[in-house]
């Protein structure tokens, strides 16, 4: 192993260069993703203005057809990975290890954009600033939404063939009026330290593991061995990432297999990740849900998830098909945790008939998501239920109930819980799909999905004042939020109904009177979906407090069925 020094222009010119010195650097797929944001990027160049100095990169020099991709020169949102793998070969290539997001984030901003746009500098920033303070100013904008001082630094770093002091007279030209000489000698200063740090200084370090001159001493293995290694000390990879780049060296199909079930199983609004279909190949498989990198190192269980992998993808999509077909939970909105669906996961792979008859599976999965059972560490609750699965031969509500009581954890639901929910928070999405069995979610989108609504409006109930004891005027407000955004105020509309031209501002008096439905039936069908308490009179303002507890009443007695105790042997 050896350490070398590059200047950034030399090695940023060098990624996905197969002509550059040493076959040019490229990504082994066992690296994850690329996840700076761009304010990460911005400090990253305001760091290296400042000789702030940039930890040591790790690469592997190579001729093996190991898999692999180019670095990411034009940044969207949604990226496939796999539309940059490169074809295999046994060509001379340098694979970075170690390093990734800092390379991949100075190739970006010298060479390709951010969402389209490009890295522009502020030319009279660097003024003395604290050491967690922004010094020198960069921001990705759009070209036509630019100004003066602001100019695109690859333009600064790129030239090949002027000074420094060349490139400062050509860019304070640009400027719209003349600067004094304080802020000429700004600019010059700034462009001459960006040729510094960026082109004159060898301001890269890399380690390079030799294995063309030492291929015994740095083979495939070793080097996911020194990968795992050098990124699991810190923050920067997640141990399902460490995992999955065991998986990746012995599965040449592994990422977009990975990125074919995402997308199945994220059609809608679910946030499925690669995390959890890790977990639930663990569990599946029997080897615990715990994460453990010695599980993926044992010669035999990645070998299984290739080769069971079709099966294991298709209990998955199974439980989420049933997630969103039985439970009328359409989007991640209302999943307090994906880690419940794991037993079911389970049960799927090894008893797939017996999964497609039982009926209770729906009413475990509401129940322990509505009672926040896989909340904190789940892991042994899993793997106990997984256990009581394997032991019974079949998925038993009762049964599942008594593991999840004995483990300790509570699924009693009480008024209070329900009530407790309020507009805007995570779990009333849950309630919500609980108690709207017979709302039309169709399309499941973001965009035109059901909405929460007020009942009686915000702007409606701030009109309600109290007299201010300190200054006798009528300027307190009577109903706080806690009043105003209550689950008792909270009703669920289509798209069309809360739209522009929909309810907005209109009170429940006029949005619930009978002449705006085809006939009193239809009406009342209305009333009896929303849990609207049938009485003209409570939908008035001055009598906001009865219609919620009338309301309430209601509610409670829509979810009696869960607010029996699990003591006795509620299901």
């Amino acid at each position: 192993m050896q350490n070398k020094k590059l200047d950034i222009r030399r090695i940023v010119s060098y990624l996905n260069d197969d002509e550059a010195e040493g076959g040019g650097f490229w990504l082994p797929n066992i690296q994850r993703p690329f996840v700076w944001n761009e304010d990460q990027i911005a400090r990253l160049f305001d760091s290296i203005m400042r000789e702030y100095p940039i930890s040591t990169l790790l690469v592997w020099k190579t001729r093996e057809p190991v898999k692999h991709r180019k670095f990411i020169d034009n940044f969207v949102p949604d990226l496939k990975l796999t539309n940059f793998h490169v074809p295999d070969n046994t060509r001379s290539k340098m694979m970075v290890l170690d390093g990734q997001q800092r390379l991949q984030s100075l190739f970006i901003g010298l060479r390709g954009s951010y969402f389209g746009r490009e890295l522009y500098f502020d030319l009279l920033s660097g003024v003395m600033a604290a050491p967690e303070d922004i010094r020198y100013r960069f921001a990705f904008k759009e070209k036509a939404a630019v100004t003066w001082p602001w100019v695109r630094f690859k333009d600064i770093v790129h030239p090949k063939s002027k000074l420094p002091g060349e490139i400062a007279q050509g860019l304070v030209s640009l400027a719209p009026a003349p600067l004094s000489e304080g802020d000429k000698r700004l600019v010059e200063r700034n462009v001459q330290r960006a040729r510094q740090e960026f082109v004159s200084d060898d301001n890269i370090t890399f380690q390079e593991l030799d294995g063309i001159e030492n291929p015994e001493a740095y083979r495939v293995d070793d080097i996911v061995e020194i990968f795992i290694r050098a990124n699991s000390g810190g923050t920067k990879l997640g141990k399902s990432d460490l995992l999955f780049s065991l998986l990746a060296t012995s599965w040449d199909a592994a990422d977009g297999e990975m990125e074919t079930l995402l997308e199945d199983l994220n059609q809608g609004s679910f946030a499925f990740d690669r995390d959890f279909v890790l977990k639930a190949c663990l569990a599946v498989l029997g080897k615990g849900a715990r994460y453990e990198v010695g599980k993926f190192r044992d010669g035999k269980t990645k070998e299984e998830i290739i080769d069971k992998w079709a099966d294991l993808s298709e209990a998955i999509r199974a439980v989420r098909d049933l997630l969103f077909a039985k439970t009328y939970i359409r989007s991640d909105r209302a999943m307090p945790s994906y880690l419940a669906l794991i037993p079911l996961i389970y049960y799927r792979y090894h008893f797939p008939e017996k999964f497609a008859a039982n009926k209770d599976m729906p009413a475990y999965l509401l129940r322990v998501l509505a009672t926040g059972v896989f909340g904190g560490s789940p892991d042994n609750l899993i793997d106990k239920l997984v256990r009581n699965i394997q032991e019974q031969q079949d998925f038993l509500l009762s049964e599942a109930y008594g593991v999840i009581r004995a483990d300790g954890r509570s699924m009693e639901i009480t008024p209070d819980v329900i009530f407790e929910q309020y507009y805007g928070s995570r779990s009333i999405h849950l309630f919500f799909n609980l108690w709207y069995r017979e709302f039309d979610y169709s399309p499941a989108l973001d965009a035109n999905g059901p909405q929460i609504d007020h009942i009686f409006p915000q702007s409606v109930l701030k009109t309600v004042k109290d007299i201010n004891p300190e200054s006798g005027k009528r300027n307190i407000l009577h109903y706080r939020a806690e009043h105003r955004d209550q689950i008792a105020n909270c009703m669920l509309l289509t798209a069309d109904e809360n739209g522009f031209a929909g309810k907005c501002d209109t009170t429940p008096a006029e949005w619930f009177a009978v002449s705006r439905f085809p006939s009193p039936e239809v009406q009342a069908q209305y009333l009896r979906l929303h849990l609207i308490p049938n009485d003209p009179s409570l939908w008035k303002l001055d009598r906001y407090d009865d219609f919620v507890e009338a309301r309430k009443a209601l509610i409670k007695d829509k979810f009696g069925y869960m607010l029996q105790s699990v003591k006795e042997g509620a299901t």
